[in-house]
């Protein structure tokens, strides 16, 4: 009896413990957990945000980002090109902002330099002012001889060749053509042989271009090989042909022959005697200025002058770097002006020019 009792009480134990397990046994407390585990409510997806739209009426680009732009996108002003560094309010385009339909990292010319062209470097290294373009147009004037109606008076430097200084080898002459400012109007080179530089000297042939500040050449100058004998005087007289523009003729200097002075003319294109110029007996720059006198077609009236302006011992003795000045009536027709030029570089070549390679002029 006493064992049936017991067999029964634990079959009742057994069966309570696992419909309801007791509180402090382990099974209970896992049991416990997993039921609230199943019971809690589960957790809505995350979707992916969708973007902001803009408000009604705003336009994307204006503080949100078109279609396919990164966050962060700032769009640009009215009228203004999405890329291109828009200039703030009162800032003109062109000083550090590109102006329209110029491409990003413009860099706008200094003042008196013309866009397009890059600044000239003179002799020491130092950028070149260009003379300001005349604004209207002058009927009849060839092109990029309109400079030469704003002035009376001009300065030929000729630059200095450091490889010539130190070989001894000559090479093609270059001048810089300036006014009374210190602006450069004209840019002039002269294209010849190599050989007949050397064996020809002064009296080599040439010919010489003379650019603009847009790099256009306005003028050209032909030099035909003559011999410079005094012998030969009566028939082989030097001579300059001026074109403008190139292929034009528009005058002559032509060398008239004489026992004391020089004489040149000045001529037209019909080769007619304009103006007439006169040089010293001596024409020797030793410590001052030479002047070649500008005389009217008949030579009773002196109109203007060719100066060879003295450079210092060391730069004329060393070097064949010539400064020259031309003073001529401010009213004289351009095409003549442009003949006067040309005739400044014939007499710098046969007097100033040395000969030989040597320190000796061709005096």
């Amino acid at each position: 009896a006493i064992y049936g009792s017991r067999v029964g009480v634990s079959l009742w134990l057994s069966n309570r413990f696992v419909q309801e397990p007791l509180p402090c046994s382990l099974p209970y407390i896992w049991y416990s957990r997993r039921m609230a585990d199943s019971n809690a409510p589960q957790a809505a997806p995350a979707s992916n945000p969708q973007p902001t739209d803009p408000p009604q009426g705003q336009q994307p680009g204006y503080g949100y980002p078109p279609p396919g732009q990164q966050p962060g996108y700032v769009a640009p002003p009215p009228g203004q090109q999405p890329g291109y560094g828009y200039p703030p309010p009162g800032q003109q385009p062109g000083y550090g902002y590109p102006p329209p339909g110029q491409q990003p990292g413009y860099v706008a010319p200094p003042p008196g330099q013309q866009p397009g062209v890059p600044a000239a470097v003179g002799g020491k290294g130092k950028q070149v002012v260009w003379m300001p373009p005349p604004q209207q147009t002058i009927v009849g004037c060839p092109p990029g001889l309109e400079y030469l109606t704003q002035i009376d008076q001009i300065l030929i430097h000729q630059q200095i060749e450091i490889f010539e200084i130190l070989t001894g080898w000559e090479t093609a002459n270059k001048y810089q053509i300036k006014n009374t400012l210190g602006q450069q109007v004209y840019f002039a080179a002269e294209d010849s042989n190599c050989c007949l530089r050397q064996y020809c000297g002064p009296s080599r042939p040439f010919d010489m271009a003379i650019v603009d500040n847009q790099n256009k050449e306005v003028i050209h100058m032909v030099r035909p090989l003559r011999c410079s004998s005094t012998w030969c005087g009566f028939c082989c007289l030097q001579q300059v042909e001026v074109q403008s523009p190139p292929g034009t003729t528009i005058g002559y200097v032509k060398q008239e022959f004489d026992f004391i002075y020089p004489k040149f003319t000045i001529r037209n294109a019909e080769d007619q005697v304009v103006l007439g110029i006169k040089g010293p007996f001596c024409t020797v720059s030793c410590g001052q200025d030479v002047n070649f006198q500008v005389f009217s077609a008949n030579w009773e009236t002196e109109v203007g002058k060719i100066s060879k302006q003295w450079s210092g011992f060391v730069k004329e003795y060393f070097t064949d770097a010539d400064n020259f000045g031309i003073q001529f009536p401010m009213d004289l027709d351009v095409k003549i002006k442009a003949v006067m030029i040309a005739a400044c570089f014939l007499i710098d070549f046969m007097y100033y020019e040395k000969s030989n390679n040597n320190n000796r002029r061709s005096y």
